[in-house]
Protein backbone atom coordinates (compact mmCIF):
# COMPACT_ATOMS: atom_id res chain seq x y z
CA UNK A 1 0.00 0.00 0.00
CA UNK A 2 1.70 3.27 -1.00
CA UNK A 3 0.89 6.27 0.63
CA UNK A 4 0.85 9.91 -1.55
CA UNK A 5 3.34 12.49 0.17
CA UNK A 6 1.93 15.17 1.98
CA UNK A 7 2.59 18.66 0.03
CA UNK A 8 1.91 21.92 1.64
CA UNK A 9 -0.71 23.87 0.78
CA UNK A 10 -1.36 27.84 1.38
CA UNK A 11 -3.58 30.16 1.13
CA UNK A 12 -2.89 33.49 -0.51
CA UNK A 13 -3.37 36.75 -2.95
CA UNK A 14 -2.72 36.55 -6.45
CA UNK A 15 -0.91 39.95 -6.70
CA UNK A 16 0.55 39.40 -10.76
CA UNK A 17 -0.98 37.77 -13.40
CA UNK A 18 0.70 39.82 -16.13
CA UNK A 19 3.02 35.99 -17.66
CA UNK A 20 1.64 33.46 -19.42
CA UNK A 21 0.79 30.49 -17.43
CA UNK A 22 2.11 31.48 -14.23
CA UNK A 23 1.06 33.76 -11.48
CA UNK A 24 2.35 35.64 -8.65
CA UNK A 25 0.94 34.75 -4.45
CA UNK A 26 1.31 36.96 -2.18
CA UNK A 27 0.47 34.57 1.42
CA UNK A 28 0.55 35.88 4.84
CA UNK A 29 1.61 34.51 7.93
CA UNK A 30 1.97 35.70 11.81
CA UNK A 31 4.88 34.96 13.57
CA UNK A 32 5.96 36.00 17.33
CA UNK A 33 8.61 38.03 18.34
CA UNK A 34 11.39 36.55 20.38
CA UNK A 35 11.69 39.14 22.62
CA UNK A 36 8.33 41.73 22.50
CA UNK A 37 5.76 39.11 22.40
CA UNK A 38 4.01 40.65 19.59
CA UNK A 39 2.52 38.81 16.71
CA UNK A 40 4.26 40.45 13.18
CA UNK A 41 2.12 39.68 9.69
CA UNK A 42 5.52 38.79 7.51
CA UNK A 43 4.44 37.80 3.66
CA UNK A 44 5.83 35.70 1.01
CA UNK A 45 5.05 35.70 -2.75
CA UNK A 46 5.50 32.79 -4.57
CA UNK A 47 5.37 31.97 -8.41
CA UNK A 48 2.69 29.43 -8.86
CA UNK A 49 1.99 27.42 -12.31
CA UNK A 50 -2.11 28.58 -13.28
CA UNK A 51 -2.41 26.29 -16.30
CA UNK A 52 -5.62 27.70 -18.09
CA UNK A 53 -4.74 31.08 -17.20
CA UNK A 54 -7.69 31.13 -15.04
CA UNK A 55 -6.63 33.37 -11.98
CA UNK A 56 -7.02 37.23 -12.05
CA UNK A 57 -5.32 39.40 -9.65
CA UNK A 58 -6.77 39.58 -6.59
CA UNK A 59 -8.21 35.77 -6.37
CA UNK A 60 -7.88 34.49 -2.94
CA UNK A 61 -5.97 30.70 -4.32
CA UNK A 62 -5.29 27.41 -2.86
CA UNK A 63 -1.87 26.46 -4.29
CA UNK A 64 0.11 23.46 -3.71
CA UNK A 65 4.26 22.42 -3.58
CA UNK A 66 4.89 20.49 -6.42
CA UNK A 67 8.47 19.66 -8.58
CA UNK A 68 9.99 22.48 -10.06
CA UNK A 69 8.92 23.72 -13.36
CA UNK A 70 11.28 26.58 -14.18
CA UNK A 71 13.57 28.41 -11.64
CA UNK A 72 11.24 30.00 -9.65
CA UNK A 73 8.10 28.11 -9.71
CA UNK A 74 7.55 24.90 -7.69
CA UNK A 75 3.97 25.45 -7.22
CA UNK A 76 0.53 24.49 -8.72
CA UNK A 77 -2.79 26.46 -7.87
CA UNK A 78 -5.38 23.85 -6.99
CA UNK A 79 -8.33 26.13 -7.01
CA UNK A 80 -9.52 29.79 -6.95
CA UNK A 81 -12.12 29.99 -3.73
CA UNK A 82 -12.90 33.44 -3.98
CA UNK A 83 -13.16 35.95 -6.81
CA UNK A 84 -12.02 39.57 -6.96
CA UNK A 85 -14.84 41.57 -8.27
Amino acid sequence: MTEQSKKRELLGIITSDKMDKTVSVTVERLEKHSVFKKYIRKRTKYMAHDEKNECRMGDKVLIRECRPLSKDKCWRVVNILERQE
